[in-house]
């Protein structure tokens, strides 16, 4: 009940948001900003904004199909298989992190591990386990705040028990009715660097979608 607790806090028909990542690799930081679409788990829609080199970029995800346009080679990409594992601009979030809404619930089994206190707030330690090979983690280990029912901390590994990714959320904020993590921090812990901070700079629950814009025509627009 913890998870569908968690996914009742983030779930909505639709959101569209703005946000930024600040890309904090060995030779400095740099910033990506773009705007999202999003109609329940299966549909969504990304532009990059900003910077001026990846302003224009376009991924759109329907169902478990992802397509990328480069305005630089003027070339839509269809990325799948072990191509979602890769670094999305070179940040530590692979495209199945950036596309992924999905509902924890319908996709592991959970355990209740211990009760513990992480960022001064009272958690549930939670281990998560994949019920089949569709998630991109066979595995989490989640900290999950016990009044907001917002993850905190997670620890995500592969299924021969190796970790491969790290998230903090460093800021939660009370929007539309529900708890909202707006500054997270993502770490590849296979990667050099400290990490990607992914913060959302506005968020919108239960928006109108443009029909036309959950569509391949659109990622040429």
């Amino acid at each position: 009940w913890i998870l569908q607790r968690v996914d009742d806090n983030m779930a909505s028909g639709t959101k569209i948001s703005r946000s930024r990542m600040i890309i904090q690799g060995r030779g400095g930081s740099r910033s990506v900003e773009s705007r999202s679409w999003i109609r329940g788990t299966e549909e969504s829609f990304n532009e990059y904004l900003a910077p001026p080199r990846e302003r224009g970029t376009k991924m759109l995800k329907l169902s478990d199909r992802l397509w990328t346009f480069f305005p630089s080679t003027d070339r839509t990409i269809l990325i799948s298989g072990h191509m979602l594992r890769q670094s999305v601009m070179g940040s530590d979030l692979s495209y199945e992190d950036l596309m992924e809404d999905p509902h924890l619930f319908d996709m592991y089994t959970a355990e209740i591990l211990r009760e513990e206190t992480y960022a001064d707030r009272p958690c549930w330690v939670l281990r998560l386990v994949a019920k089949d090979t569709s998630p991109a983690y066979h595995a989490r280990e989640m900290w999950v705040d016990r009044e907001r029912f917002v993850p905190l901390k997670e620890n995500r590994f592969a299924k021969s028990g190796k970790l491969l990714k790290t998230t903090e959320v460093r800021q939660v904020e009370r929007q539309g009715g529900r708890w909202v993590a707006r500054e997270m921090l993502f770490k590849d812990v296979l990667k050099s660097g400290e990490g990607t901070v992914f913060i959302i700079e506005t968020i919108e629950f239960d928006a109108e979608i443009p029909p036309h814009l959950l569509t391949k025509a659109a990622l040429r627009r």
